[in-house]
């Protein structure tokens, strides 16, 4: 434990260097290119790749509408739920759940569940949050990080300090709301319509771009147009010039062939014939995402997922297990093939290693009762969970329990808290969403947060 706190001081005042140089060059007009080099001479590549990674992770927002967010209590049910064992309860898998190890908190597993092989670090964190919002596509109480800002719209303006193509992307209706300094989301009807979104018409039949060396001899003239400008160097516009040579060399290939789903695709989702098409639906989304990030296309996609109300879901075990089953391997699948690209914006790790996952929705049913499965939850409670890339603390905070009792957490000390209320803790849980996109920079989610300090919540301050 000694050691493990060691490497962690270290760590962080690893990046403490790292953001005081970067600083300093910046100052002085020192290009940060030359600001790694130094780090690299005085204190070795680890921390020179430190500085050379990108200041913010990429994020996946899957909302879910309608009542469908309660299948995903089944892969991370309430601990006091599960323990209960209770047939009557809304929990699938009676016996067959594990604890998973080293979390910081508490985390039950159920069967299904995804990413089971990660360190505890790694895993699930689920956070009560936000109120009950039976029966809407556009649930806002648990991704809202104060008044009028959202946590969507929050995590896209913090990524804008690194620039791609398209910053975000909305599919279909799911909300993105407002926040200083986020930009405008495309919003597109669906997963193929994010394809379709990349379809360079210059590059087509007919178009003038067709001929691989037009589309290089293009790019190779945008580029040095570009560096020719008298404002070229200048770090007000250096970022939004990268983006322009992005879409000059972008704009020859035609990348619907490269983004669009294959049967090989679903199949490793596991998608299949029996498949039910909410499942398929998610795993096109998810499939379009992982290519459009390791191109370098996006930093943020926004989900829906699940509009189908499983009031029944209970009555039929066989198509239950089948649609958790097939939800735990799309989830696999998905962060195995970002794990499989090295990240071009942070040299020594992978597009997994830096992108953080969120779930949200309008209500998760009543976990006490599977018979018809009630919309309504104990004490009106709301939550999230979110994959944090390591920089959020593990496992269930706060909780409802077999008795109809709902416990709330502490944002500050993260302490397990009785009879709070899921919404004191809803824009304090949106934050903690925020900070782990932000790579732990308390002070820039303190631009968009004003709430209490959430310290209990982070796996280590890195500022």
């Amino acid at each position: 434990m000694n050691r493990t706190e060691r490497e962690e001081k270290r760590r962080v005042g690893r990046r403490a260097l790292v953001k005081w140089s970067l600083a300093v060059g910046a100052a002085l007009g020192v290009p940060r290119s030359q600001v790694f080099e130094v780090l690299e001479l005085s204190g070795g590549r680890a921390l020179a790749e430190d500085a050379s990674c990108a200041p913010t992770n990429r994020s996946v927002h899957i909302v879910a509408g309608d009542g469908g967010f309660a299948w995903f209590q089944l892969l991370w049910p309430h601990n006091d739920v599960a323990a209960a064992r209770n047939d009557a309860f809304a929990w699938h898998a009676i016996g067959e759940e594990t604890m998973a190890e080293g979390t910081h908190r508490p985390l039950t597993l159920g069967p299904e569940a995804p990413w089971r092989s990660f360190g505890g670090a790694r895993q699930v964190t689920c956070l009560m949050a936000g109120v009950n919002e039976t029966h809407t596509r556009t649930p806002s109480s648990s991704s809202s990080v104060a008044m009028n800002t959202s946590l969507f719209a929050t995590c896209s303006a913090l990524q804008a300090a690194n620039p791609t193509l398209v910053p975000v992307i909305a599919v279909n209706d799911v909300p993105y709301g407002d926040a200083q300094g986020a930009p405008r989301a495309a919003r597109v009807g669906s997963a193929d319509d994010i394809v379709s979104l990349f379809n360079s018409a210059a590059s087509r039949e007919g178009g003038l771009l067709r001929q691989p060396e037009n589309a290089e001899a293009f790019s190779a003239a945008y580029g040095a147009f570009l560096s020719l400008r008298a404002g070229a160097g200048r770090p007000t516009v250096r970022s939004g010039f990268a983006a322009g040579n992005t879409a000059a060399r972008l704009l020859g290939r035609n990348l619907a062939d490269q983004l669009r789903p294959t049967d090989a695709d679903f199949t490793r989702y596991g998608i299949d014939g029996g498949s039910r098409s909410q499942n398929r639906e998610l795993a096109r989304g998810l499939i379009v995402t992982a290519k459009a990030f390791a191109m370098g296309l996006t930093s943020s996609v926004i989900l829906p997922a699940f509009r189908d109300d499983p009031h029944g879901a209970f009555n039929d075990m066989g198509v239950l297990r089948k649609t958790v089953g097939d939800l735990g391997r799309t989830l696999d699948a998905f962060v195995a093939d970002l794990a499989a690209f090295d990240d071009a914006t942070c040299a020594g790790s992978s597009i997994a290693d830096n992108t953080v996952i969120s779930i949200h929705g309008d209500t998760p049913k009543n976990p006490l009762q599977r018979n018809n499965w009630p919309d309504g939850t104990p004490d009106n409670a709301n939550w999230l969970y979110v994959l944090g890339a390591g920089l959020l603390r593990t496992g269930w905070f706060g909780g409802v329990r077999r008795d109809g009792t709902v416990n709330g957490w502490n944002p500050t000390t993260g302490a397990e808290t009785a009879g709070m209320a899921s919404a004191s803790t809803a824009s304090s849980a949106a934050a903690a969403v925020a900070y782990a996109v932000a790579k732990g920079d308390t002070r820039r989610v303190a631009d968009f947060y004003r709430g209490v300090s959430i310290r209990g919540i982070t796996s280590s301050e890195t500022t």
